[in-house]
């Protein structure tokens, strides 16, 4: 039987090409459709609304957070793919007593690019995978106008916001943004420490906590100096095929 190697380093053994996937992540949900696997795939988590309406058509397994391990067992899947920071170490280890498992661990473009390509290879749609790689690298060869110092909030109360060692932070990179925050991953700022950090712009993202424009006008009177904008959360932190679209979105912001 081949066996494949994860992100996590996990040796990943599947006795043939699966038919039956659960995607536990929606980024990954829609790279697995984009790969031409739509029909392969028999459940997915709530949160996984692209393609818009698949989810409707296939068996919901819960959130990224939570699993029906019931409904997951109804499905019999031969192939399950998750995401270290998205799922639940608990839930995963649980699932991986059963099933084969593979899980990506992304922190940057190239992880994103490796993830698609390990998918691809483990899915046996390795030269679509290819395709969809050398077309979105093409595009991230583009240099962007430089725009600012800024600061990306990914949630409310508390203030939260994304560090480096992030994804979203090399896609800020990539979009022309200097992250101020220098402390890693997702820490919390008091309102104190984000006005005195004086950023040009404050990025407001449309996820996870769902930014509005009641909220950039808050904002807007609290810190005068900075451009305060609302961005596609999907656009910075989605790690999978929706990366096709980042040239065009940041050009246009």
């Amino acid at each position: 039987m081949p066996i494949f190697t994860d992100q996590l380093k996990r040796k990943v053994t599947i006795s043939e090409s699966p038919k039956r996937i659960i995607s536990l992540v929606p980024s990954q949900t829609e790279l697995l459709v984009d790969l031409g696997l739509g029909d392969r795939i028999v459940g997915v988590t709530k949160f996984c609304v692209h393609p818009e309406g698949f989810k409707e058509k296939k068996q919901i397994i819960g959130g990224t957070k939570n699993f029906h391990f019931d409904k997951i067992d109804q499905l019999k899947p031969d192939l399950i793919i998750g995401n270290k920071e998205e799922n639940y170490q608990e839930g995963i280890e649980k699932l991986a007593e059963k099933y084969p498992v593979w899980m990506s661990d992304i922190f940057d473009l190239s992880d994103a690019m490796e993830m698609m390509l390990g998918i691809g290879e483990i899915t046996g749609r390795s030269e679509a995978a290819q395709q969809l790689v050398d077309m979105i690298q093409k595009d991230m060869d583009y240099v962007p106008k430089k725009k600012g110092t800024s600061v990306y909030l990914i949630w409310k109360d508390p203030i939260m916001v994304a560090g480096k060692n992030t994804f979203i932070d090399d896609m800020l990179d990539r979009a022309g943004y200097e992250n101020l925050v220098s402390a890693s991953r997702y820490p919390e700022l008091s309102l104190k420490e984000l006005t005195e950090m004086n950023a040009d712009f404050l990025l407001l993202s449309s996820e996870p906590y769902p930014f509005k424009q009641k909220h950039l006008d808050e904002f807007s009177a609290i810190l005068p100096d900075s451009t305060i904008q609302l961005v596609d959360g999907e656009i910075f932190s989605w790690y999978g095929s929706r990366l096709k679209y980042f040239k065009n979105y940041i050009s246009k912001i």
